[in-house]
């Protein structure tokens, strides 16, 4: 009796980290399709050829580190997201003044995201890549940063980046 309760524990460990191993493969193949897709935005001429253009000075703040500059398609900033195309493009600066994308933002406006729902209550943040957006008061904006193009210690889809100064 003991050797098969051992042998069913044993599958469903094998199982488990079967199902696991899956899913983490999932996550890095989209975040893979990503980098695909915005590879060609490696140069800002391109990506304001696309529709993006500076939506902001380049952001940093003293004790958690920068963002950089964002770029805004505001054709993509509406109720859909689409992992492939970012609402936003995220550059920081190179110390001979050029410009390295080190990330994707993806965006929703607040306002007719929420006046979805019937009850504040009930109101659950977009989500993309598996993560939800959080609210960004200042800005009226759902938003989540993918740091997919520089490490960032502070974890990949952190707000601030302390790699990157401006």
């Amino acid at each position: 009796m003991n050797k098969r309760v051992l042998i069913v524990v044993g599958l469903v460990v094998v199982l488990l980290a079967s199902v696991a191993m899956v899913a983490m493969a999932r996550g890095q193949s989209e975040l893979a399709q990503v980098r695909a897709a915005t590879a060609q935005f490696q140069r800002v001429d391109v990506a304001e050829a696309a529709g993006y253009v500076q939506a902001s000075p380049c952001v940093a703040h003293p004790e958690l580190g920068g963002m950089g500059y964002h770029y805004v398609n505001y054709g993509l900033v509406d109720l859909e997201l689409d992992p492939l195309q970012p609402e936003m493009l995220v550059y920081a600066p190179l110390p001979n003044g050029k410009l390295k994308l080190v990330a994707v933002e993806y965006a929703v406006p607040i306002g007719p995201w929420d006046a979805q729902w019937d009850d504040p209550a009930d109101i659950v943040p977009p989500m993309v890549l598996g993560h939800h957006l959080h609210r960004n008061e200042h800005l009226e904006l759902y938003a989540l940063h993918v740091w997919i193009w520089q490490n960032n210690p502070a974890g990949m889809f952190a707000d601030w980046n302390p790699n990157v100064s401006c």
